[in-house]
């Protein structure tokens, strides 16, 4: 018998409005709409039972839509299971599968009001689910407010109510959940950070849409090794040192070279040939005093860079990292926009353009070669507008500075979203707690620089390098320093 293929998508981020689209193609093919709310409600049914077995009572707060619908489904089979059940919310629009639902499981629908935790209690928040951009009704909040006082579990239906759906970001109040069900794809806001954090622990359930239907006309990705792997370089027995790229990092002065030495060593170890740090005259000798592989230059001016920029086996940049003067990180980066070659672009060379994105975005024309890589602070100097505006989720950001720079965009975070300005954008959600460590960025810009430096395309390069990433902070370890993380880099598809 052939295995059966799960009609579920766990790469791609569904918009809620095209998740609603997913679901009307599935009824429009023939499928019954009421048999795919019979399934959601089993699926979160058989999450309260696997979980919470030692609950004394399920209630089960239900909306007037389709969530309610599931959250009507998942009553009768709880009660056909002998759990005690109680409902609480609204009776459902006339007419529908939800209607449906509801008949299918007589007694009462008790007012949201009329709620009162009891020991033993876990809720199963069917009320609004992802379509939700606005704020819950004050009974709804009252009643949010009650299960966090008394710190009741809750299992989300689609998601937790309260809860953006595209954007990650509660609307107003806003349900925590400990167990978070939903369908067919996920949502960004399963995703973005608070909404990871608010969702618990994501339950992602097949209820029988095919899997030709499960896409987007606008497609969001969770960052996995197929946005990548048939990028990544590949090892040559005729390869020497030069034909697999030389990264040039650029180093601050004598007190603050660290954080260009982690780069520096993190590309090699993502497969660069060669690496040399560029350093101010008062600063070569400290780092030679630090590094055995990494290749020294000394450069202190703007002449002097244009001289080894003559080297046309230089193929790729990074500079930022400790590098302290912004003036002159402004001057060195319009110098290696125009070789062509690719560049990260992080920390200092982040905070030189601040305020002022438009000198910046002219300097990199032409076929995408700039990745920057700003945690929230940068991001918010270097374009304030975008950051401050509350309407926009984090991916909407990070495409529009994307396209203003003509840059892919490593917005960093515990929800790091990599964009492209044709549009193309990934969310990581992988990344241990401990990577948020001082050196660890530079050792990310090292990566995506030594990924860049072997010909490998902006961000095919970003959303390796963020993965890459990830993965060496989870094999280096709870309490580990950016240096321990530099030694668990490892090219893996």
């Amino acid at each position: 018998m052939p295995p059966i293929r799960m009609a579920i998508n766990e790469t791609l981020l569904v918009a809620p409005a095209a998740m609603g689209a997913i679901d009307a193609a599935a009824i429009s093919s023939g499928l019954d709409g009421y048999g795919l709310m019979q399934a959601a409600g089993a699926h979160v049914a058989a999450v309260f039972l696997r979980h919470y077995p030692q609950a004394l009572r399920a209630v089960i707060l239900c909306g007037p839509g389709n969530n309610g619908g599931d959250g009507h489904v998942c009553a009768r089979l709880l009660s056909e299971s002998g759990v005690d059940v109680v409902r609480h919310g609204s009776e459902p629009r006339p007419g529908g599968d939800a209607a449906r639902a509801r008949a299918d499981c007589p007694g009462p629908v008790l007012a949201l009001a009329e709620w009162h935790p009891r020991a033993g209690d876990v809720i199963i928040d069917a009320l609004f689910g992802a379509g939700l951009d606005r704020p819950v009704g004050a009974e709804c909040a009252a009643v949010i407010d009650r299960a966090r006082a008394a710190d009741v579990p809750v299992i989300a239906v689609d998601l937790p109510s309260g809860l953006s759906g595209r954007t990650g970001v509660p609307t107003g109040a806003c349900f925590s959940a400990a167990h978070t069900v939903t369908f067919a794809a996920l949502k960004p806001g399963h995703l973005l950070m608070p909404g990871r954090a608010l969702c618990g622990h994501m339950h992602l359930c097949d209820i029988g849409i095919p899997t030709r239907l499960i896409a987007s006309a606008d497609p969001i990705w969770r960052n996995h090794p197929g946005l990548y792997r048939d990028h990544l370089p590949r090892s040559d027995v005729s390869q020497h040192k030069y034909s697999r790229g030389h990264l040039g990092v650029f180093s601050g002065p004598l007190i603050s070279g660290g954080a260009a030495r982690l780069a520096a060593m993190t590309g090699l170890r993502a497969g660069a040939g060669l690496v040399t740090i560029a350093s101010p005259p008062g600063a070569v000798m400290a780092q030679a005093a630090h590094l055995t592989a990494i290749m020294q230059r000394s450069i202190a001016d703007e002449t002097a860079l244009a001289d080894w920029l003559a080297d046309r086996r230089l193929s790729g940049f990074v500079i930022g990292p400790g590098f302290g003067d912004l003036e002159k990180a402004r001057g060195f980066t319009a110098q290696l926009a125009a070789t062509g070659r690719p560049v990260v672009l992080d920390a200092d060379g982040l905070t030189a353009f601040a305020g002022n994105s438009t000198e910046l975005s002219g300097l990199f024309l032409g076929p995408t070669r700039l990745v920057i890589t700003p945690h929230e602070g940068e991001f918010r100097r270097l374009f304030p507008l975008l950051a401050e505006d509350a309407e926009m989720s984090k991916i909407d950001r990070a495409r529009l500075a994307a396209a203003a720079l003509n840059a892919v965009v490593v917005y960093k975070g515990a929800d790091t979203v990599i964009a492209s300005p044709d549009g193309r954008s990934a969310v990581n959600a992988d990344a241990p707690p401990w990577l948020a460590t001082a050196g660890s960025g530079d050792v990310l810009s090292g990566i995506v620089g030594g990924l860049l430096a072997q010909g490998m395309a902006p961000f095919e390069a970003a959303c390796a390098g963020v993965a890459m990433h990830g993965a060496a902070a989870l094999s280096a370890g709870e309490g580990m320093t950016a240096e321990d993380l530099v030694t668990c880099v490892r090219i893996e598809a």
